[in-house]
């Protein structure tokens, strides 16, 4: 007998990192799909590995609040998002589920968007400013050090302010641009999250990677953290090749933001 794939079968934790800090057991994180999403299983297994229990959520969903109601928090995944015609995440936006997102969001569930999410994010105006393409206009894939700017909002918890983290960066639509009026407003009040450090590797203005609302629930960010959770699997670090888990945090802060019920408070961060 032949032994058959099951196609739901799971690879085992080889990082379970769950136990790290404080966790909210049960948690249900919710992970969108869109046609052209390519790392929503990526972001499923981060959500496992930090704790959390992983929910598709299907960018189709017509009733979107009830398909939200039983969630905890929703990452919005990288990808090509319908082919990132008109404009990178411009038609994702309009996706039936995403009025649901937008409400809850506003209302103060945790969202994050990591790359066409963060994309998908700024077309639906629950961050400020666009992403265009990049100012070398070519694909880009490599590791990428960033600095924590922020550690007040539900994605950042887990880091120190300062603190220096490597994860992949994969975009060719990773520019961030806004005028120096909202430049000067995230800088100001303390929303931007992440920054880019040692090389600006798409252009974006004032090195900004990452950027978060002002109550602090919602976070974008262009690398991909969930690409770094996992020993064996992630950047080269000090540990050794491929060994690199500094994106674990950003998983881990939103479970521990709930457990504490911080999640949605003001973003102002430390100094």
């Amino acid at each position: 007998m032949t032994a058959q794939h099951h196609p739901a079968a799971e690879l085992p934790l080889i990082g379970d990192f769950s136990t790290a800090g404080p966790v909210l057991t049960g948690a249900r994180i919710g992970v969108v799909t869109f046609p052209g999403t390519l790392d929503d299983r990526d972001a499923a297994r981060a959500v496992r590995l930090a704790g959390g229990e992983a929910v598709a959520l299907w960018h189709a969903e017509v009733e979107g609040a009830r398909a939200l109601s039983s969630l905890d928090a929703v990452i919005i995944p990288g990808g090509f998002s319908y082919g990132d015609y008109l404009r990178a995440g411009a038609i994702a936006r309009f996706a039936p589920l995403m009025d649901a997102v937008i409400d809850g969001a506003r209302g103060g569930l945790p969202v994050l968007g990591i790359c066409n999410g963060f994309q998908i994010l700024t077309e639906s105006h629950l961050l400020p400013g666009a992403m265009i393409k990049n100012e070398h206009l070519k694909f880009l894939c490599t590791d990428q050090v960033l600095r924590v700017e922020n550690n007040a909002t539900a994605w950042t918890r887990d880091f120190a302010t300062g603190e220096e983290i490597t994860v992949p960066l994969k975009n060719q639509d990773g520019q961030y641009v806004a005028d120096e009026k909202t430049l000067d407003e995230l800088e100001g009040e303390g929303r931007v999250a992440f920054r880019y450090v040692g090389v600006n590797p798409n252009g974006s203005r004032r090195d900004i990677a990452g950027i978060t609302n002002a109550a602090g629930n919602v976070v974008g960010l262009m690398p991909h953290p969930e690409h770094a959770v996992e020993p064996g699997f992630g950047p080269d670090s000090p540990a050794g090749m491929r060994l690199g888990t500094d994106g674990l945090g950003v998983f881990t802060s939103v479970l521990a933001s709930l457990a504490g019920g911080t999640a949605g408070q003001t973003a102002g961060g430390s100094k």
